[in-house]
């Protein structure tokens, strides 16, 4: 089945770059990478109906464990970033639905302590493992397809950092 791409919406969602106070930024080592040592920031669909802000509180609990009173916000994107997935993922991820994902991102400060991290906190984790990164090395961490979006949000947030 060949899928049209340019017939496909864009998934709402949002992104959550979490920083500690030593301006390092949160990844998590995804669970279900076919691409080996794949790292990312926080990240989830928009419900329907549901708002930037606590749908970027509610992914980050649902993938860290980190409830809203371990965090501050301190800016939003000022514009959506958008990515394509690559030919091999397209129909297969989301049901086949989207052709990739339109992404609003937060920036958060986290406030609590590392042992307050929890990656199992739900019962379908995405992450198998997290560490802090500093913000340049973010695009080296992402699935290809995902470089320019982080390079963007590093750039766009590096002065609050």
């Amino acid at each position: 089945m060949t899928t049209d791409l340019d017939s496909l919406p864009y998934r709402p969602c949002v992104g959550v770059m979490l920083v500690n106070a030593h301006g390092r930024v949160f990844v998590g080592k995804r669970i279900d990478s076919k691409e080996g040592d794949a790292w990312q920031m926080p990240q989830g669909g928009i419900d329907e109906g549901e708002d930037l802000h606590p749908a970027g509180l509610r992914e980050l609990w649902e993938e860290t464990g980190i409830g809203q009173d371990l965090v501050t916000i301190l800016a939003e994107s000022r514009e959506e970033h958008f990515y394509d997935l690559p030919g091999e993922l397209l129909g297969k991820l989301w049901g086949g639905r989207f052709r990739g994902q339109r992404q609003r991102w937060l920036l958060l400060r986290f406030t609590g302590e590392d042992h307050q991290i929890n990656l199992g906190a739900h019962d379908q984790p995405e992450f198998l493992d997290w560490k802090w990164v500093e913000p340049e090395t973010l695009p080296d961490l992402i699935v290809p397809f995902k470089k320019r979006v982080y390079r963007q949000v590093v750039e766009e947030f590096r002065a609050l950092i």
